[in-house]
């Protein structure tokens, strides 16, 4: 199978199989953002709040790491929740260039709510699929991303 050509004789199974990987994530963004547009955060701003609800006083540089985006990516991510009331920044004693990042009141009276849509996203996700084929599935695809 890995190297098996299409009728097409240019796509193979494995460019199918990758296409699929690929596609999976563009979609759950979309439904995700469209479950959460009415409370007015996207994934990006969702998973920012769950990385610091689960580690309080993050910097932005570790949460950088996190999230795999570039530090100027997630200051942009913070700087929305921060003007949203999501968020605080916290200046680092002795250190006027690190700021730690904390939840405001706002962001953690919603977290119910994201936890209630993440969930029924992820319902809709795996719907027909069983837990052993869960199992697989992220046994697979860690190994892949251990390739990688």
């Amino acid at each position: 199978m890995h190297d098996q050509i299409s009728p097409l004789g240019f796509v193979s199974e494995l460019d199918e199989l990758v296409f699929l990987v690929e596609e999976v994530p563009r979609k759950l963004r979309r439904v995700f953002d469209a479950s959460n547009a009415r409370l007015r955060l996207n994934r990006s701003q969702w998973r920012t709040l769950a990385y610091i609800f689960r580690t309080p006083g993050l910097t932005q540089t570790e949460l950088a790491k996190c999230l795999e985006l570039e530090r100027a990516s997630v200051g942009h991510v913070i700087d929305q929740l921060e003007k949203a009331d999501f968020v605080e920044r916290r200046a680092v004693e002795g250190n006027r260039r690190v700021w730690t990042l904390h939840l405001r009141p706002k962001a953690i009276g919603i977290l119910p709510t994201l936890r209630v849509e993440a969930d029924l996203v992820y319902k809709r996700l795996l719907q027909g699929i069983s837990v052993d084929e869960v199992v697989i599935c992220k046994r697979l695809l860690a190994a892949m991303s251990a390739n990688l």
